[in-house]
């Protein structure tokens, strides 16, 4: 029998073999940036949705991505068949055969689990404890940024309303109580630290100010006292929750649920006009200080085509609602909105069911 036809039949079994071999690893690489991407992408989306929901007094809706069970299964069967003649046929030959088959499915499963109920008023409907708005300020977030959209008043000073049944214009003080604070912020001159009571709880947040700091930053320390009615030369001051500070060492900040956050970003979306001539959604307030300085923190447009240059993108009512990729602001300011979604708990996995899927 000529020697080639062994070698070939080893060849090509060796090949067939190799694709019987494990596919898991080889998975890892795609799956994790492929899924991380998808949700990350449906995430936005989603709350952008909710956003743009919630100006037409429609009812939001969040779905969790629960799990992701990715299952791959690889069959491959290998037939060699030979026949040697030894040369008593009519032709002489001998004879060969061979075949092969295989299959590949992928098969993955998804568990979503709507946010409903009492997990909906947890993570919500419940203000954002005043000890987290500050810790988000020490680890770098913009003040200018966080307490506009998390703080509905700072010692009885209030911010701006776009809409609803609290609509109003806000307090000129209330925005430059912010500004300063930025300025401080940016300084490096104020840091916060955690006390705890006699029980071992968390009880209060302190701002403590650098002794070695600039003239200019006194002077900003001063007018901030003064516009919240601190006692003067305050360095440590308490911070809680409520609408009016009980004594003049205490900053009491009213802070918004993260419900309240998307309704004031909803009151600032770009709506066609003919849906506010149609009854359809309210008119808002200008989101412009007397200087004519824009308030707006996150700018949402609305187009009839879908838009070229989105960070994100839903159709609603025929029309695309869309934040510009180019506009860094309204971007920080949605990925700050992201960050306070991942900071509550989301819907709860109990009596999830075990899913074992071989990947083999």
């Amino acid at each position: 029998m000529n020697t080639k036809f062994p070698l070939v039949i080893i060849i090509l079994s060796a090949i067939f073999l190799s694709a019987c071999s494990s596919v898991g690893p080889q998975t890892i690489p795609r799956d994790r940036f492929d899924y991380n991407t998808a949700i990350a992408d449906s995430w936005k989306e989603q709350t952008l949705l909710n956003i743009v929901k919630l100006r037409y007094a429609d009812m939001p809706l969040f779905i969790e991505v629960a799990s992701i069970v990715s299952g791959y299964t690889l069959e491959s069967t290998v037939n060699l068949n030979a026949i040697h003649n030894g040369g008593s046929s009519i032709t002489g030959n001998d004879i060969f055969s061979l075949g092969g088959s295989g299959k590949f499915s992928d098969r993955p499963t998804i568990t979503y689990v709507p946010i409903t109920g009492k997990n909906f008023n947890k993570n919500f409907m419940t203000p954002i404890p005043p000890k987290a708005i500050m810790f988000l300020m020490q680890s770098g977030w913009a003040a200018d940024l966080i307490l506009p959209l998390t703080t509905s008043s700072i010692n009885g000073l209030q911010s701006k309303m776009a809409a609803g049944a609290n609509q109003r214009e806000g307090s000129q003080d209330y925005y430059r109580v912010v500004g300063l604070l930025r300025d401080i912020q940016k300084s490096g001159a104020v840091g916060m630290r955690l006390l705890k009571n006699k029980s071992g709880q968390d009880s209060t947040i302190l701002f403590f100010y650098d002794k070695k700091i600039t003239l200019e930053i006194k002077n900003k320390f001063k007018e901030l006292n003064t516009l919240l009615g601190l006692k003067a030369g305050t360095r440590e001051i308490r911070v809680s929750y409520g609408s009016v500070a009980k004594d003049k060492q205490e900053i009491a900040m009213l802070t918004n649920s993260l419900l309240q956050i998307m309704i004031t970003l909803a009151t600032q979306i770009d709506v066609p006009e003919e849906h506010i001539n149609s009854g359809r959604t309210v008119a808002a307030l200008e989101m412009k200080d007397k200087n004519g300085k824009n308030w707006k923190i996150l700018n949402i447009q609305h187009s009839l085509e879908r838009p070229e240059y989105a960070f994100t993108a839903v159709k609603y009512r025929d029309y695309w609602f869309w934040i510009d990729d180019r506009d860094f602001k309204s971007k920080r300011a949605f990925a700050f909105l992201m960050v306070i979604f991942s900071l509550t708990e989301t819907g709860g996995t109990e009596g999830l069911p075990l899913v074992t899927i071989p990947t083999g």
